[in-house]
């Protein structure tokens, strides 16, 4: 006799799996991965809009589990996928924010001090500037960029999350990071 994996162990396609069944096993993967998909989209709209893509992403991702290509054990980059379409619905305020922060230098959305003081000097130095290269960067070039800069996806794993080939990701990565590098005088 076998019995099934504890929640808590299960690989994220088991977990999905178990949910078509019993719904409430889903909560595991919104307890897995909340947190990181709310500071994706938090660094990418602020605070307030943050909080609504990440829980509108985990409501979408349970509405279309029974959708979930259980092939991949790692669900991670669908969610992420998901919350970048939802971003994509508000990347004119993410551009506008860029904007701001260009022009202002400031760190908008730092909580307090202690996280302002945290980032490096050198950092603060050009945050301004790579405000305002991010902001005139194309937004397909950008998300790629920033799943994989501020999610740490690999670029084949962006190119999942967001539905597009491996090798296109990996052109718009290449791409973005070329404008920004350009735009900050780098190498």
């Amino acid at each position: 006799m076998t019995r099934a994996l504890p929640t808590q162990d299960a690989g994220d396609a088991v977990i999905i799996e178990q949910s078509w069944r019993e719904p409430e096993r889903f909560a595991a993967l919104f307890d897995r991965y909340y947190t990181q998909i709310h500071g994706y989209a938090e660094r990418r709209l602020g605070r307030s809009l943050g909080d609504d893509v990440a829980a509108e992403t985990f409501l979408i991702a349970f509405d279309k589990r029974t959708h979930y290509d259980v092939s991949r054990a790692d669900a991670l980059p669908w969610l992420y996928g998901i919350a970048s379409n939802l971003i994509a619905r508000h990347r004119r305020a993410e551009v506008r924010q860029y904007r701001a922060l260009a022009r202002t230098g400031a760190a908008e959305f730092a909580e307090d001090h202690a996280d302002r003081v945290a980032g490096e000097l050198d950092a603060a130095a050009r945050k301004g500037r790579l405000a305002a290269a991010l902001a005139k960067v194309s937004s397909r070039d950008r998300d790629v960029l920033l799943l994989v800069a501020w999610a740490e996806l690999t670029s084949e794993e962006a190119g999942r999350a967001l539905g597009i080939p491996a090798g296109t990701a990996r052109s718009r990565l290449h791409r973005a990071r070329r404008k920004i590098q350009t735009a900050l005088g780098e190498d």
